[in-house]
């Protein structure tokens, strides 16, 4: 039986990407990913007033497909005009809140945190992700060679800036000099990976603070993220990335939050960390270390069994 082909629509984002990806490969289908441009009028209009037409998105190649599955609110519109205008049957999967009624897809995906229900809502304990146990385990050596191999590892990833956070000199330089404190206390080697949202600037600083006796990454490297979440002892993630907690919950390994004071509210980020720290998978991070365990956190596949059955 030949699998299903997906089109997979987002706006190019890490966590996005990581999302759609994710899913598609749990549900073990053909896919192919096109990044969505809105035309410059509608880049300011929300999906909800949006008109469900072509003219709003910029046009592109659209391959034989079976089922949409999309994220973010670029990818609203397409997702919904896609699926009227198909000849035959469409499935589409939304993940993340699309702002627009629940009925124009089959299927919403959304954290568990959002608080968003529906009859066609499936909710995920923080995001779904393209990781897996088994690609970690694989690039496990990939970083050895620039390592300490007499010292155990701490993991920092950085996010980047958002609306509810600025990643200013400063506000890093507070995190560095506590991991820096660290890792002095527990005789730890510190791995930096940078995501596709840090600055350059901010990679600058931390390849300048943290030195050669420890490593930095200085561009995105998704090998050198999968060894650091394979070696690495204790993990650290800046607030702004509840993709890459969400990632890094898969390796069972004590996950601390480096805070960042915030803009404006930032409701949904709390009420994430608030669910992961009664899980027991993140601490906030403070002035000293400690090992704890939990239960795996693998929601993509847990969502995509739910959705075979469904299919």
């Amino acid at each position: 039986m030949s699998k299903l082909k997906g089109l997979l629509l987002t706006e190019g984002m890490h966590g996005m990407i990581s999302q759609v990806e994710g899913l598609a490969k749990a549900l073990d289908i053909d896919y192919i990913h096109q990044k969505v441009e809105l035309n410059k009028f509608t880049k300011f209009l929300p999906p909800k007033i949006t008109p469900v037409s072509n003219l709003f998105f910029k046009n592109f190649k659209i391959p034989d497909f079976d089922l949409i599955i999309s994220c973010g609110r670029k990818s609203v519109i397409p997702s919904i005009y896609l699926k009227k205008k198909s000849k035959k049957k469409i499935i589409n999967i939304h993940i993340q809140d699309p702002k627009v009624s629940l009925k124009n897809f089959d299927y919403i995906v959304v954290p568990e945190h959002d608080g968003i229900k529906g009859e066609n809502v499936i909710t995920s304990k923080g995001a779904i992700h393209y990781l897996t146990i088994d690609e970690i385990k694989k690039n496990s050596s990939y970083l050895t060679e620039m390592l300490n191999k007499e010292k155990e590892y701490l993991l920092l990833i950085l996010g980047g800036p958002n609306k509810y956070y600025d990643y200013n000199e400063k506000n890093l330089l507070d995190i560095f000099e506590k991991i820096q404190k660290l890792i002095r206390k527990n005789s730890l080697q510190a791995i930096i990976i940078p995501s596709m949202r840090t600055p350059q600037n901010i990679i600058d600083l931390a390849d300048k603070f943290f030195g050669k006796q420890n490593l930095t990454i200085k561009s995105v490297d998704k090998k050198a993220y999968l060894s650091g979440l394979a070696l690495a002892k204790f993990i650290i993630v800046t607030c702004d990335s509840t993709s890459m907690i969400s990632e890094s919950a898969l390796t069972g390994k004590p996950i601390y939050v480096a805070e960042i004071p915030s803009k404006k509210d930032d409701y949904r980020f709390r009420q994430f960390r608030d669910l992961f720290k009664n899980l027991n998978i993140i601490k906030i991070l403070e002035n000293s270390l400690e090992t704890w365990k939990y239960e795996i956190l693998d929601e993509t596949n847990k969502i995509a069994k739910l959705l075979k059955n469904k299919l």
